[in-house]
């Protein structure tokens, strides 16, 4: 049985270059009426959003809870953390492709040493689900503590 299942439909109107695709129906409707298009994801955003920056979101979510769920498992639940992740699309063999993904985590954790929070970083990146899921891109991590 599954955890969750979540959806989201987008309606695209128009060619790639000057038509404009609009999330019409998300389980949670946070995204409804977003729109997306070519530019806002090739150019300046606009106020719209991208599939970059949807995948951006999950990562950096997905990767909160998973690093919160390990140092809780190691008895060191964290007081804050800030996670980033920035996602790339890049020209492989002239094939728009996302290529990276890389994250950023500050966090204040009492009580735990660079060398234990890099270890239960490293724990966090493997159970990560969408971590899992961009497996095929080049995915880094940026870790440190902050007092």
């Amino acid at each position: 049985m599954s955890i969750a299942v979540r959806h989201a439909t987008t309606t695209w109107n128009g060619s790639l270059t000057a038509g404009t695709g609009t999330f019409g129906s998300t389980s949670s409707g946070a995204l409804d009426g977003q729109q997306v298009t070519w530019a806002s994801r090739t150019e300046a955003p606009g106020a719209k959003s991208s599939p970059e920056e949807l995948l951006a979101a999950a990562h950096s979510s997905c990767f909160s809870m998973a690093l919160a769920l390990t140092l809780g498992e190691h008895n060191a639940p964290p007081e804050r953390l800030v996670v980033t992740s920035e996602v790339t699309l890049d020209p492989i063999d002239g094939v728009p492709t996302i290529t990276t993904s890389r994250i950023s985590v500050r966090a204040h954790v009492p009580g735990v040493d660079a060398a234990t929070f890099a270890s239960i970083v490293d724990e966090a990146a493997r159970l990560c689900p969408v971590s899992r899921l961009f497996a095929g891109a080049k995915i880094t991590v940026d870790a440190k503590l902050e007092d």
